[in-house]
């Protein structure tokens, strides 16, 4: 594979870049991908300060390649999160559900690169204003927190393509070698690719999970909770609970009391597959099997070349 904007940006091997997902993107995770030429990407979101510190630390000492941190913007302990950054030498940071606006020139004084996801073309161009370095450009198809727009990745991507002239990064929807293709055919110079990862071996997602997501079919998921933050679901029982909740038309008050605190950690890090968050996306369908991450990338990698080399 030839070396392009994403590659050059981040000097790595693949444009394939590891979803930094709560709960599932730890430092082996992270330092795997990173080993196997991706950009890995520690999870901030559902760590504590020292905890993510200590992940930051650990995986520093598992690669010598790059990898980055994801940012939540919304996240409480913000201003201590981005001491660590800086103090650890971080020098990639992904950020998400915020104005890109407020951190993106501190960052790059302190020599860091900076990527924001967006789920539409207006908060690409804002993110483009604010002097981000890429954007990752994410699809309704995507698991965790997702745009309320529900515009396709594959509707989005030449959309938000044609209005910005800095690297773009699909996500959302994408778990194999064909789907990269596709994204990069519409306008994408690399992919960041969450769900196919949390069936890894490295993923420190519990493995009911894991063998949930194996098991979940191409109907097996829904985006809800749209008046909080949206999030796409696997339907289990914490879910149907949700979808009655909505049938009596409840306020925001309502939702956050059944929603309660640590519901994702109870999904995916415990593995309370019954009354857990379990966040993940559509692509869960083509997810077949547990694999390395090396074996992930190698195998995303064969089938792009195959695929790409077929239609010549």
């Amino acid at each position: 594979m030839k070396h392009n904007k994403i590659t050059k940006l981040f000097n790595i091997k693949y444009p394939i870049i590891q979803g930094g997902m709560i709960w599932v993107s730890g430092y082996k995770l992270a330092a795997a991908v990173s080993n196997a030429g991706g950009l890995g990407l520690i999870g901030a979101g559902s760590m504590y300060p020292d905890v993510l510190r200590e992940h930051i630390q650990k995986c520093k000492k598992a690669t010598d390649k790059p990898f980055g941190v994801n940012i939540p913007l919304f996240y409480p302990d913000l201003d201590e999160i981005l001491k660590i950054i800086i103090d650890e030498g971080v020098k990639i940071v992904f950020t998400s559900a915020g104005n890109p606006k407020l951190y993106t020139k501190y960052f790059q004084e302190h020599n860091i690169k900076v990527v924001h996801v967006v789920s539409s073309v207006k908060f690409a161009l804002k993110s483009q204003e604010a002097g981000v370095d890429a954007i990752v450009a994410e699809g309704f198809e995507a698991g965790g927190h997702n745009g309320r727009e529900e515009t396709t990745t594959f509707t989005l991507i030449p959309m938000v393509k044609e209005k910005i002239n800095i690297p773009l990064i699909a996500a959302g929807g994408i778990a194999t070698g064909k789907g990269m293709l596709a994204a990069m055919v519409l306008g994408a110079d690399g992919v960041q690719i969450g769900s196919r990862f949390v069936a890894s071996e490295e993923s420190s997602a519990h493995i009911n999970f894991k063998n949930s997501v194996v098991e979940t079919k191409d109907a097996g998921t829904d985006l809800t909770l749209k008046e909080l933050i949206p999030v796409r679901l696997i339907k289990n029982k914490f879910y149907y609970q949700v979808q009655d909740l909505y049938l009596k038309k409840p306020n925001i008050e309502q939702l956050k009391e059944l929603l309660g605190r640590a519901r994702a950690k109870k999904g995916m890090f415990e593995g309370d597959l019954e009354n857990g968050e379990l966040e993940i996306g559509q692509v869960a369908g083509l997810i077949h099997e547990i694999n390395s991450a090396k074996e992930i990338i190698a195998e995303i990698i064969d089938e792009f070349e195959k695929t790409k080399q077929s239609l010549c």
